[in-house]
C-alpha cells in the first residue's frame, strides 16, 4: 500500500556553516530593507541583489562547475533559500531559474542549451518564467491549448496561442513552455513539448496583469505564428507531460512553501515579546510549532532530492499542507491583536500587503484540488 513517507533528517554541519555566512551577507545586504518590502518574500525582484547572490555562489549552487555552480548539496542549497526567505531578500530575478528550469535543462536540455544558459543563471544575470497555464483551463494543466505546427522550411515551430498568469514574463529574458505539438486536448497527456523561448521573440507579446494589491507581477503572453527554432526544444517531442511533472516536484517542496507569510510572523513575534497576553502567547506559539512541522517535512523531501528520489507525492503534501498555513496567518495574527491593515506602521503595513496576496497562496504551482488529486492517486485511492 502506497504511504507518505517524510523521514526525519538532520541538516550536515557544513550546511549549519553556510548558514553563519548567509546570515552575515543578509544582515550587510538588507540593512535598511523595510518590513513592507521584505514581506514580499520571494516576490521581490532585484537584477542588483541577484548578481549580489551569484557572485557569492549562491544560485546554481548544487549544479557542476563548468556551469558556475559550485557542486554543493540539496541541503546546502535549502539553508541558502531558508536565510534569504526568512530575510525577506528579493531573490525574485533569479527564484525561478534557480529552482527549476536549471535543473530542468540539466536533465533534458541539449548541451548547447546548456553552455549558452546555465553559466548566466549562475551569475544572477539570466531570469525565467514558467509558460504553463492558459485562459479557460483553471487548473487542467493537460487542456492545454497553445499549438506548434512544424514547418520544414524553417525547421522550427510555428506557434499560436496564449499563456496566462506568468509570473514575471515582462523582466525575463527566457520562457520554459509547454506547447502541444501533436493530438488535441482530448488526448490530454499525449503530444505535449516544452520550449525553451527568447521572450523578445518576434510575434510573442507580453501585456501585465494587476494583481488586487496594485501589482503587476502576472503577465498575458499571447503567440503569433512565433517561429520558435527546433534547437530550442527541451527534451524529446511529446515528452513534456512527463517533464512537467518532474519540473514541479522541485517547485512545490522547497521552503517558498511555508515562509512566504514569515515578515508577519516576525513582527508577531517581536509584539509578543512586550506582551503579557496569555492568548497572543499560545496562539503565536502554536504558530511556530506548526511552522517547525512543515520545515521538517520540507527538510525531508530535500533530503529525497539529495538522495536522488522521486518525491513527488510528499512534495505536493508540502505544498498543499504549507500553502494552507500561509493563508491562515494573516486572519490568525488579526484575530490575536484586532490590528487593521493600513500604511500606518510596519506591522499594518505587512499584514495588509499578506492580506491580499495570501489568497494566491494556494493557486501557484498546483491548486489545492490538483494537490490532492495527485495524493489520492499516489495512495491508490483513485
Amino acid at each position: 500500500m502506497p504511504r507518505f513517507d517524510f523521514q526525519p533528517h538532520d541538516l550536515p554541519a557544513e550546511a549549519e556553516t553556510l548558514r553563519g555566512e548567509v546570515r552575515e551577507f543578509l544582515d550587510k545586504e538588507l540593512a535598511d530593507y523595510p518590513p513592507g518590502l521584505r514581506a514580499q518574500s520571494w516576490q521581490g525582484f532585484s537584477p542588483e541583489f541577484s548578481r549580489k547572490m551569484g557572485a557569492q555562489g549562491w544560485i546554481g549552487m548544487t549544479w557542476p562547475e563548468q556551469y558556475g555552480g559550485r557542486e554543493r548539496s540539496a541541503l546546502e542549497r535549502y539553508v541558502v533559500l531558508e536565510e534569504v526567505l526568512a530575510a525577506g531578500a528579493p531573490v525574485g530575478a533569479h527564484w525561478i531559474a534557480d529552482r527549476q528550469s536549471g535543473p530542468l535543462l540539466l536533465r533534458y536540455g541539449t548541451q548547447e542549451q546548456r553552455d549558452q544558459i546555465l553559466p548566466a543563471i549562475t551569475k544572477g544575470e539570466s531570469y525565467f518564467c514558467i509558460g504553463m497555464s492558459e485562459p479557460d483551463s483553471g487548473s487542467d494543466l493537460a487542456s492545454i491549448r497553445t499549438r506548434g505546427e512544424w514547418s520544414e522550411s524553417d525547421q522550427g515551430w510555428v506557434v499560436n496561442g496564449t499563456k496566462v498568469w506568468t509570473t514575471n514574463a515582462h523582466r525575463c529574458q527566457w520562457m520554459v513552455a509547454l506547447i502541444r505539438t501533436s493530438g488535441d486536448a482530448k488526448s490530454r497527456h499525449e503530444g505535449l513539448t516544452q520550449f525553451l523561448i527568447a521572450t523578445d521573440t518576434p510575434g510573442l507579446t507580453v501585456r501585465p496583469i494587476k494583481d488586487l494589491a496594485g501589482g503587476e507581477h502576472f503577465n498575458e503572453v499571447v503567440f503569433e505564428n512565433a517561429l520558435i527554432p527546433d534547437t530550442m526544444r527541451v527534451g524529446k517531442e511529446g515528452a513534456g507531460w512527463q517533464q512537467v511533472m518532474a519540473e514541479l516536484a522541485f517547485e512545490r517542496s522547497g521552503p517558498e512553501r511555508y515562509l512566504s507569510s514569515f515578515e508577519l510572523v516576525r513582527q508577531l513575534v517581536a509584539v509578543s515579546e512586550t506582551s503579557e497576553s496569555e492568548r497572543l502567547l499560545t496562539g503565536t506559539g502554536r504558530m511556530i510549532a506548526h511552522m517547525a512541522t512543515l520545515r521538517q517535512m520540507s527538510i525531508s523531501v530535500a533530503s529525497m532530492l539529495e538522495a536522488g528520489a522521486d518525491p513527488a507525492l510528499e512534495a505536493s503534501v508540502v505544498k498543499d499542507a504549507g500553502g494552507t498555513f500561509e493563508q491562515e496567518i494573516p486572519e490568525i495574527a488579526h484575530d490575536l491583536l484586532g490590528r487593521e491593515p493600513s500604511a500606518a506602521g510596519d506591522f499594518e503595513q505587512v499584514l495588509s500587503f499578506l492580506t491580499q496576496n495570501a489568497p494566491s497562496f494556494s493557486l501557484r504551482g498546483g491548486t489545492r484540488e490538483i494537490l490532492r488529486g495527485i495524493m489520492a492517486r499516489g495512495l491508490g485511492l483513485r
